[in-house]
């Protein structure tokens, strides 16, 4: 579905409104829903959608996943939640998880941002640079 400027506008306002503290608070994000599907103003569909693909989007963002190819301690770990902490802020959920193929290193996937400090991302460089 197309959006029209306006109602991007509008679901972007609307998700502002429903951020305390730069996190996104849930009941706020369900009580505004319910009054603009109480009101019904023009365009409300597509304001809604908009708003949905917000509460997506900043739902990813929270999300880290964490992979290693040994099992982290809990030192390196915290180091980790502390990093990302201060690039994305409070909140993040994180998930830590092992994973062979990797060969040595980390990688952290947090929404679309991909940190990738693995033995097997270097050596796959280094196979394209032949």
């Amino acid at each position: 579905m197309k959006i029209s400027k306006q109602a991007s506008r509008d679901g972007k306002s609307l998700f502002q409104s429903c951020r305390v503290n730069g996190i996104l608070d849930e009941n706020k994000v369900r009580q505004a829903v319910k009054a603009v599907l109480d009101g019904k103003p023009r365009g409300y569909k597509a304001v809604l959608s908009q708003l949905v693909r917000l509460v997506k989007l900043d739902f990813a963002r929270r999300d880290a996943r964490v992979e290693s190819a040994h099992i982290l301690d809990s030192a390196m770990q915290g180091k980790i939640q502390q990093d990302l902490a201060k690039i994305y802020g409070p909140g993040l959920n994180i998930a830590y998880s092992q994973n062979p193929s990797l060969l040595g290193g980390v990688r952290i996937q947090v929404g679309s941002d991909v940190y990738d400090g693995s033995v097997k991302a270097r050596l796959h460089l280094l196979e394209q640079s032949f």
